[in-house]
C-alpha cells in the first residue's frame, strides 16, 4: 500500500494505492475514501510517451512527466505534485525486527551495514518503484543483525530485507 496526497490544478485529493499481489500493473485505488480499479501502463518507458490507463474498465490515454510534475490528457495539460505520505512515517513495529518491502521495486540506496546501531524511524534504505522513490524506515531501535539487500537489486512484495535486534 502507498499513501499519497496528490495535488492535481490546486486541488488536493487523499489517495491509498494497493498493487494486484498478482499483476503489478494493477491496483485498487482509494481517492478520498473511493474505491477505483486501476491498470496501468509500463512506466519505466521514456517519459512523454502516452499511455494507455484502464480506470474501471473505461480507457484514458495519458502522458506522465518522468518527475510527476505535470499529465497530459485529451483535456490538456494539467499540473501535478505527489506526496508520499508513508515516507514521513515510520514503518510500525512487527515485533520480529524484519523489514519487509512495502512494494516490488529496485533498491536504489542502503544507508546501514551490519552491526550499525538504529533509531526507530531512520531511513534504512530507498527502494524506487514506478519512478518513485520510497524510504524504509526501521521500525524499532536496534542493531542491524540481517542485511540481506545490495544497491541496484530488485526486490519483491514482501521480502526480507534486513533483521534487526
Amino acid at each position: 500500500m502507498s499513501k499519497l496526497s496528490i495535488t492535481l490544478e490546486g486541488y488536493t485529493f487523499e489517495v491509498e494505492a494497493y498493487l494486484s499481489p498478482e499483476n503489478e500493473s494493477e491496483m485498487v485505488v482509494f481517492i478520498d475514501g473511493e474505491s477505483i480499479r486501476v491498470a496501468t501502463p509500463d512506466l519505466h518507458r521514456a517519459s512523454g510517451e502516452v499511455g494507455l490507463f484502464i480506470i474501471d474498465d473505461r480507457p484514458y490515454e495519458v502522458t506522465l512527466d518522468r518527475d510527476l510534475s505535470w499529465i497530459k490528457s485529451r483535456w490538456g495539460i494539467h499540473s501535478l505534485e505527489v506526496t508520499d505520505l508513508d515516507t514521513a512515517q515510520p514503518r510500525p513495529h512487527l515485533g520480529n525486527g524484519r523489514i519487509k518491502a512495502p512494494i516490488p521495486g529496485q533498491i536504489t540506496h542502503v544507508m546501514v551495514s551490519i552491526d550499525d546501531d538504529v533509531q526507530v524511524g531512520q531511513t534504512l534504505f530507498v527502494l524506487e518503484a514506478m519512478k518513485m522513490e520510497n524510504e524504509i524506515r526501521s521500525p524499532k531501535s536496534g542493531v542491524v543483525k540481517v542485511l540481506n539487500v545490495v544497491p541496484g537489486q530488485g526486490v519483491t512484495l514482501y521480502e526480507v530485507l534486513a533483521e534487526i535486534e
